[in-house]
């Protein structure tokens, strides 16, 4: 008598995309890159993408060069947007405006970091919604959307499709909680633990 053999599901991998480009804060992009690199267990695949395949020159003139351009990068499932001074340039760049808006289209999560709350606000993606980002970015972002609630007192809020953080390491504590709402809280924990990082925050973020 013939006897099937349970077959395991193939696990399609998570494209988590992180935007890059020049002045782009250093840890707002690692932070997050090492976090999902972290909680990879065949299930992940974590990636940088630019405008071009350019090198990319970062804060403190660290030179990266990009896995993908916006143009022949994998389709990403989550789309991390970090900030830094080169979010004052690149808000006003067409290219990654329009591709940011288009990529929220087709993806299951989007994040900024720090100011990169800045590109989402001009790709018309807050509106309506509540956002944090750098304290010393608050005024700007008002400007940019004046109907986004901007929340002072969290690490990290939660919109459902669209998070944001605060400023620089609150991405490794948003990374972290998307961890756990995509993967579980035991992949959180055990990610924290690799990591050696004291995550205390609760859900909401709260300071």
């Amino acid at each position: 008598m013939f006897t099937m053999i349970p077959v395991e599901p193939v696990r399609v991998p998570k494209n988590i995309a992180i935007l890059i480009f020049d002045n782009v804060t250093i840890l707002d992009f690692t932070g997050p890159y090492d976090v999902f690199t972290h909680a990879n267990r065949e299930d992940i695949k974590v990636y940088t993408v630019a405008e071009n395949l350019s090198v990319v020159t970062g804060y403190g003139n660290l030179c990266i060069m990009p896995n993908y351009s916006i143009f022949d990068c994998p389709k990403p499932d989550i789309l991390i947007i970090p900030g830094g001074l080169g979010t004052r340039k690149e808000m006003h760049n067409p290219i990654i405006i329009e591709w940011i808006k288009q990529s929220y289209n087709n993806i299951e999560l989007m994040f900024s970091v720090c100011s990169g709350a800045l590109l989402l606000a001009k790709a018309g993606l807050l509106d309506g919604l509540k956002a944090t980002t750098h304290h010393n970015v608050f005024g700007l972002l008002e400007e940019i959307a004046p109907t986004t609630e901007i929340i002072r007192d969290r690490r990290f809020v939660d919109n459902g499709k669209i998070l944001l953080s605060a400023g620089i390491s609150a991405g490794i504590d948003l990374s972290l909680f998307v961890v756990e709402k995509v993967f579980g809280k035991e992949r959180a924990l055990q990610t924290t633990n690799g990591m050696e990082y004291q995550w205390s925050y609760s859900n909401h973020g709260e300071l």
